[in-house]
């Protein structure tokens, strides 16, 4: 497994765990708002889609609020310390890594 496969793999964990810190922190009455907003700029109303959509619809919209860094910019600072983030992780970069074609199966 490439260092820059893994990088994006710790990336994307980042990015999981800091939406998932807020989302678990709001009450279902927020998430509905939130998914509602996202709604609405999907063109439809809420109770029009299924409960994963307004899951996917407020998680979406949250992400978008949390104003996450780019890959690059993350990349940059991780490098500089890495022991900041990987405390912060939540290991979904290693099930991606084993999930991954080109890492064949061994854990990475």
């Amino acid at each position: 497994m490439s260092q820059s496969a893994v990088l994006r793999a710790k990336y994307l964990d980042y990015c999981s765990a800091r939406v998932a810190e807020v989302l678990l922190g709001l009450t279902a009455d927020e998430i509905y708002l939130l998914a509602q907003e996202a709604a609405r700029t999907a063109s439809g109303p809420l109770e029009s889609f299924s409960y994963d959509e307004v899951v996917r619809l407020a998680t979406a919209r949250l992400s978008e609020k949390l104003s996450l860094p780019a890959f690059e910019t993350w990349a940059e600072a991780y490098r500089e310390d890495p022991e900041r983030f990987d405390r912060e992780l939540i290991g979904l970069w290693e099930s991606e890594l084993r999930a991954s074609p080109d890492s064949g199966g061994s854990g990475g």
